[in-house]
């Protein structure tokens, strides 16, 4: 069964978007100005990056979550 939703992977998304955001902020201010640093020198490569960045840590976020929930009501019973 197929059950993808937004409320779902919630977390994954946010940490995505504040990811690229920040890739985005760390190309404006630090950059490479000679254009010999593959990844910062071009503003998309490093908000993809930082997109990337940003979902792996809120999927790692995600998952000691759910197993801190899990843990929580096997306690419980």
């Amino acid at each position: 069964m197929n059950d993808w939703s937004v409320k779902k992977y919630r977390i994954q998304l946010i940490f995505l978007f504040a990811g690229a955001f920040g890739g985005l902020i760390y190309w404006k201010l630090i950059g490479c100005t000679s254009g010999s640093c593959p990844i910062k020198s071009v503003w998309y490569y490093s908000t993809l990056w930082g997109a990337v960045a940003g979902y792996l840590v809120g999927d790692l976020a995600y998952m000691i979550i759910t197993q801190m929930k899990k843990k929580k009501n096997e306690s419980k019973i």
